[in-house]
């Protein structure tokens, strides 16, 4: 009988405790994590939801952000950042909820059974992470991709008549999507929220070329020359520099070329001086002026070698150092550009020369032409635009009397090019290469029309206003003996 007394006594203390502890809980309005439950290996008890967050995220940001994670990137560069750096956010708050409801479901004795259990057993919840995307890509473009290395085709050297082969070299290049989803799966599936190291997505790029492929390149299939007799220094030196650029190119089967991509950008420090081009009509000053020369030049040794034309503009105005519709430009400006494309089944060499004034290019191939086959290019001329007069500007900064060309007259065009093949000296074929239409531009005079003498004004806008350069010359002329009347009649 004592016994059960005994027994029912511990049963009705052990419910008066946990009746306490609960309305205890109630009393402060909010639950709180119990012993035994721990977040992260942390223990947390006694914390309510907002005081479990604010320590979970401090552990987040004082343990978890400094840590260091190694990318390995091209030829095992190592990149160093912080899980920080990654954007490393907590992933699963809902789990405060969860380990907040333990102790708090069922009846007085199961709460009481499960939190003895506790302290025997304790309830661990992990954290989980997410990570910014843009971070991570940003990390990848700016800091690991730096140590990309592109492939280096094996070419070819022409000296002293001899061609010589220069070996290729292998390319390794990040691959920056594969690598954006390698880091987020590692770190959000496998990460030990350690130090780690990670290797990145790279691409092997594998060189083109080789000896027995390069050694088929043997054949002169195409050339031409002009000539810059006529150019000053400035002009001169941007011919020969932009020759020099394109000297030496190995153009594989099937690769484009861009004349522009080739010689740009036209800056002092690659080589260039300011020299006359064509600009809306008027010939200005500018770095690289007479680079189209360059590009004309080449484009005809193409057109001989019959190498695919996939871009091609003509001039603004009529050049002199190729017949019409012969030339190619190429302009910054305005987008200008020379492409072609290597159509053959082998590779192609492009050599460029400049001997005294005068450029060349010649293309190196293997010929595979009958040598009974012959091509030339003929300029047709539909039309030509002669200037009907000249432009006159008045400056009333200068006094009569003055009078400067300020630009040269320009003759106007519309033409075609054909290709023109025969075989055994009979005409086989007749194809037209392209059409151009060249601006005309009459010459332009500023002249002066200060004066004091309201007549003499009136007489100089006449002239301006008839376009002529000989009325205004006239009117020059009868200023200038009016003047001089009047000065000696002055002095008698």
């Amino acid at each position: 009988m004592k016994k059960l007394v005994r027994h029912w006594s511990r049963a009705i203390l052990l419910l008066a405790l946990l009746c306490s502890i609960s309305l205890q809980a109630q009393a402060a309005g909010e639950e709180t994590l119990k012993d035994g439950v721990l977040i992260q290996g942390m223990d947390l008890s006694g914390m309510n939801k907002e005081e479990a967050v604010d320590a979970v995220e401090q552990y987040v940001e004082e343990t978890l952000r400094p840590v260091t994670v190694t990318l390995l990137t091209s030829n095992n560069r190592e990149v160093q950042v912080t899980a920080g750096d990654l954007g490393i956010t907590w992933s699963n708050p809902e789990i405060l909820d969860e380990a907040l409801a333990i102790g708090t479901r069922g009846n007085v004795i199961t709460r009481y059974k499960l939190l003895k259990d506790l302290q025997h057993e304790p309830v661990n919840y992990e954290l989980t992470f997410s990570y910014d995307i843009n971070a991570i890509n940003q990390i990848l473009t700016q800091q690991c991709s730096q140590y990309d290395q592109q492939a280096i085709n094996a070419s070819l050297k022409h000296e002293n008549g001899v061609f010589t082969v220069i070996e290729g070299q292998t390319g390794y290049l990040l691959d920056v999507e594969a690598s954006i989803d390698t880091i987020y799966n590692y770190m959000t599936q496998e990460w030990d929220l350690q130090p780690c190291t990670i290797a990145l997505d790279v691409a092997v790029d594998q060189p083109k070329g080789s000896v027995e492929e390069l050694s088929r390149v043997t054949d002169l299939i195409g050339s031409y020359t002009t000539s810059f007799s006529t150019s000053g220094s400035g002009r001169s030196a941007n011919v020969t520099n932009g020759c020099r650029l394109i000297d030496g190119t190995t153009l594989y089967p099937g690769e484009e070329f861009s004349t522009y991509e080739a010689v740009a950008p036209f800056t002092v420090q690659n080589g260039y001086y300011m020299a006359g081009s064509y600009l809306n009509g008027k010939v200005v000053d500018s770095l690289g002026g007479g680079i189209c020369q360059v590009s004309t030049t080449l484009y005809n040794a193409v057109l001989r070698a019959e190498l695919e034309v996939t871009q091609r503009y003509n001039h603004s105005m009529i050049v002199t150092y190729v017949d019409p519709s012969a030339d190619a430009a190429i302009a910054e400006s305005s987008g200008k550009d020379f492409k072609f494309v290597n159509n053959l089944d082998t590779p192609v060499y492009i050599e460029g020369i400049i001997e005294g004034k005068k450029i060349t290019f010649n293309i190196y191939g293997e010929e595979t032409r009958s040598s009974d086959r012959k091509v030339t290019y003929e300029s047709k001329v539909l039309e030509v635009i002669n200037p009907p007069g000249e432009l006159l500007y008045a400056d009333a900064s200068q006094p009569i009397g003055y009078l400067v060309k300020s630009d040269s007259a320009h003759i106007g065009y519309k033409a075609q090019l054909w290709k023109v093949v025969t075989e055994n000296g009979v005409e086989v074929e007749r194809t037209q290469v392209n059409s151009s239409s060249y601006k005309m531009v009459p010459s332009s005079y500023v002249v002066g029309v200060a004066t004091a003498n309201p007549d003499a004004y009136t007489a100089i806008i006449d002239a301006i206003n008839s376009g002529s350069v000989a009325n205004v010359q006239h009117v020059i002329n009868i200023v200038a003996q009016q003047e001089a009347a009047a000065a000696a009649e002055a002095g008698q």
